[in-house]
């Protein structure tokens, strides 16, 4: 009897940085993230620039709807402060309400967007889609640009 190698692909886990003051929005993002990503949450738009400089994310996915400042607010902070040179460039999506808020996504700059209602396979691809594209123009953490 011949001995069989075994092969494995290792894949890093990427941070994602989850803002929304809704726990059901977070137990379905989290469904669709964990065992590949490492979900980490803030309730208020307020919390995203310090947590971005805090746990340096792959990814931002905001909720449009947060109490005190809502989503399409933290996108444009979170854009202007890379345009500024404070926080490196990563993808930010925006999880929308309703179809016609898809304008409000492209005016923040967000990369890419879903609509409510959304489960965990919509989240999970459109995670994956927006951290290859990432990758692939050397955006993002752990991707060096030359």
């Amino acid at each position: 009897m011949g001995e069989t190698a075994a092969t494995c692909t290792i894949r890093a886990v990427t941070d994602i940085l989850l803002a929304t003051d809704s726990d059901a929005l977070t137990d379905e993002v989290e469904a669709a993230v964990a065992g590949t990503h490492m979900l980490h949450r803030v309730r208020a738009g307020v919390d995203v620039v310090p947590a971005i400089g805090e746990l340096d994310p792959g990814l931002v996915l905001l909720d449009l709807q947060i109490g005190n400042m809502g989503g399409l607010a933290a996108c444009l902070a979170v854009r202007q402060r890379e345009e500024m040179g404070d926080l490196d460039e990563r993808p930010v999506l925006l999880m929308l309400d309703r179809d016609v808020d898809v304008f409000l996504a492209n005016e923040a700059r967000a990369d890419g967007h879903l609509v409510k209602p959304i489960d965990a396979f919509g989240i999970m691809r459109a995670v994956e889609a927006a951290l290859a594209a990432a990758a692939a123009v050397g955006v993002g953490v752990g991707v060096e640009s030359t």
